[in-house]
């Protein structure tokens, strides 16, 4: 008697265990397709952002009016650091706005839009002219700031004498590297107002320091 009441509780019981097992099944097959389809979302997004690196950095022009897009150079990022081309993908999702100037430095093969502000994103996308110094096509200290792994880079290379040019609506001025200093972050008398028309570059130093670098590079031009 006991050998068929448990035969029977063990029938009853398997209808629960395949249901059971089922629902698994179900669960699995569900998880591992939103774990696919999240993957496919994120390569998507990551190829469609490379797509758009890759398109503005052979024809950055694109991102410029008309009437500056002689002006806009090839991308060269073979001296960036890992972490500033990934930061410029990611600058590339937001649309720029018109480039007040673009600075060039022909010896060094630097050319690059000159956008309103110091902000992050600006520094990512571009160069940044600093508040508060004359603007670009006015007389006056015109203060431009840059990463040190990023697009001024390339100032570790200058030197007195060397060109530079800020190619403006309608004409170009011309500047000339004068000399070239190492200051601490605190000192703006760098960006001092000036009654003659000058150029002042800053980004951090040394520039292949690991972290936060503690000094700032600066490079003085005057009106050529």
């Amino acid at each position: 008697m006991r050998a068929e009441v448990t035969s029977e509780r063990r029938h009853a019981g398997r209808p629960r265990l395949q249901l059971l097992e089922r629902l698994a099944w179900a669960l699995a097959i569900v998880l591992g397709g939103a774990w696919i389809t999240a993957r496919s979302a994120a390569w998507v997004s990551e190829h469609r952002s490379l797509d758009a690196f890759r398109a503005a950095a052979s024809d950055p022009a694109a991102a410029l009016p008309a009437e500056l897009a002689a002006a806009a150079p090839g991308i060269d990022q073979r001296l960036w650091a890992p972490e500033r081309i990934r930061a410029y993908v990611r600058a590339l999702a937001r649309p720029a706005p018109p480039p007040l100037a673009v600075l060039r430095i022909p010896r060094l093969g630097l050319e690059v839009p000159v956008l309103e502000g110091t902000g992050e994103w600006t520094l990512d996308r571009a160069v940044g002219h600093i508040e508060g110094t004359a603007g670009p096509g006015d007389d006056g200290n015109v203060g431009i700031a840059g990463h040190r792994d990023g697009f001024f880079r390339a100032l570790k290379d200058i030197a007195p004498g060397d060109e530079m040019e800020l190619a403006l609506v309608g004409k170009v001025r011309h500047f000339r590297v004068e000399r070239l200093s190492i200051v601490g972050p605190d000192d703006t008398w760098v960006l001092a107002p000036s009654a003659k028309p000058q150029l002042t570059l800053v980004t951090c130093h040394p520039f292949y320091f690991v972290g936060s670098a503690p000094r700032r590079f600066i490079v003085h031009a005057a009106a050529d």
